[in-house]
């Protein structure tokens, strides 16, 4: 990506990335739809009600990899072929200590979380089944996360969309299996989801393997050398953080917003879903931008990175713009489609989330490729406090917004961040423009 039009390449990276995109959300949307259609209203709060307790462990296995693969992505963009394996190395035996820490960190303390986030009794055991199948695949999800993010860093986006399609059709057949046809409730679906993502990491991991022999670490590339494993730390540890600090906030939100009963929490499951859908383009531009940016800045072409940045803000204001458009004309009947739901409350709560949501998509996209790209070229300082203005709003909206405007202070919540943490990244990128972007 260090040569060539940036704003093609960027769009050419990111069609596979939101192509598998859309198929995470497609299978994140089937386990609500199955289980809405054949278990009802309280199998979705059921799933909606741990959401943030499980986005915390999924941001730490996202952030983490994803702050590695900016160390692999500098290396192949300079040919630091050494520093590369050795870099891969460090990325496979990190992984590992992690996962096996955060799965009994998880299973250790979640009946406890699970009681503070003031889960609903009548959905308790529904939602602690499904949380604790989760929680014990973790390896699976860490192990996907990780080769996905290898391919990617390398340039290659089509192999870890091939897995993730290969997950998601597989996560279809097991839901349909284990809730329509074995009745094993919610945690089917949570089976369903840890056995797609293993079979996905074996395939990503066996294609690394065998089409990518020249960059496979050697025995002595295992050697934990400090200023390597400090480096691949450094990144990992800040974009986790940066991730799970939006997440710890959102346990405390998610609490507040529980508070409120079994019908909120289904109407902001619901809501929840299609707005994820249509943040999909936001996502998957920005990861596209922050390759970009991570391999021309190990290149040192500032240049470029200031082209494609623009180029890459343009795309997300123009998707922003669309997704508005659809979330107001199809909002309502997506919401009945994808849940099944006939309770008129939750379809109005819900499409008072999409409707609030999507007209600062935007500012949101903005937000999105400058986070990724500060991380990009080891600015680490600003897109962690903007991490922390999330963490500030979400801990303010479950003391204040939440108790004293209810679910409308849930939906507003979210907007009103995105532009306070949009306006620090901006103020933070033009400070250092001048001074980092100077090509090399």
């Amino acid at each position: 990506m260090t040569v060539g039009n940036p704003t093609r390449m960027i769009i050419e990276f990111a069609v596979p990335l939101l192509i598998g995109n859309i198929f995470q959300q497609i299978y994140s949307v089937v386990d609500t739809m199955v289980a809405g259609y054949n278990l009802g209203d309280n199998a979705i709060a059921a799933i909606g009600a741990t959401m943030s307790l499980f986005g915390v462990i999924i941001n730490i296995a996202f952030g983490m990899n994803g702050g590695f693969a900016l160390v692999v992505t500098r290396c192949f963009g300079a040919h630091r072929d050494d520093e590369l394996r050795k870099s891969i190395a460090g990325m496979l035996t990190l992984d590992l200590i992690i996962s096996l820490a955060l799965t009994g960190m998880a299973m250790m303390f979640l009946r406890p979380l699970m009681h503070f986030m003031n889960t609903p009794d009548v959905i308790f055991n529904e939602a602690y089944s499904y949380m604790s199948v989760l929680c014990m695949g973790i390896i699976a999800t860490m192990a996907y996360n990780m080769f996905s993010s290898i391919l990617r860093a390398v340039g290659n986006s089509v192999i870890p969309l091939v897995a993730l399609i290969i997950a998601c059709v597989l996560n279809i057949i097991l839901d349909i299996v284990f809730i329509a046809l074995m009745h094993m409730g919610v945690g089917g679906a949570a089976l369903a989801t840890i056995i797609a993502q293993a079979i996905s990491a074996v395939f990503a991991g066996t294609y690394f393997y065998r089409n990518y022999k020249e960059m496979l670490p050697k025995r002595e590339d295992f050697r934990m050398e400090r200023d390597r494993t400090m480096e691949l730390l450094s990144n990992g540890s800040a974009m986790a953080f940066m991730f799970t600090v939006i997440d710890i906030g959102g346990v405390f939100f998610q609490a507040a917003n529980n508070s409120l009963g079994e019908v909120i929490i289904a109407s902001q499951t619901a809501g929840r879903r299609i707005v994820n859908i249509l943040m999909t383009p936001l996502g998957s531009i920005s990861s596209a931008a922050s390759t970009f940016v991570g391999q021309n800045w190990g290149a040192g072409k500032g240049s470029r990175i200031k082209t494609g940045i623009r180029q890459a803000c343009l795309i997300e204001v123009a998707w922003g713009l669309i997704a508005c458009a659809l979330g107001f004309l199809f909002g309502r009947y997506a919401i009945i489609f994808t849940t099944g739901t006939n309770n008129p409350e939750i379809i109005k709560n819900a499409v008072m989330c999409i409707r609030i949501h999507v007209p600062l998509f935007w500012v949101l996209g903005i937000l999105f490729v400058m986070r990724n790209s500060m991380q990009a070229i080891g600015k680490k300082t600003i897109p962690v406090m903007s991490s922390i203005i999330e963490l500030l709003m979400k801990l303010m909206a479950a003391a204040i917004l939440i108790p004293k405007l209810g679910y409308l202070g849930t939906c507003i919540t979210e907007p009103t961040t995105w532009i306070l943490m949009t306006l620090l990244l901006l103020g933070g990128y033009f400070t250092y423009r001048k001074t980092l972007l100077a090509d090399n």
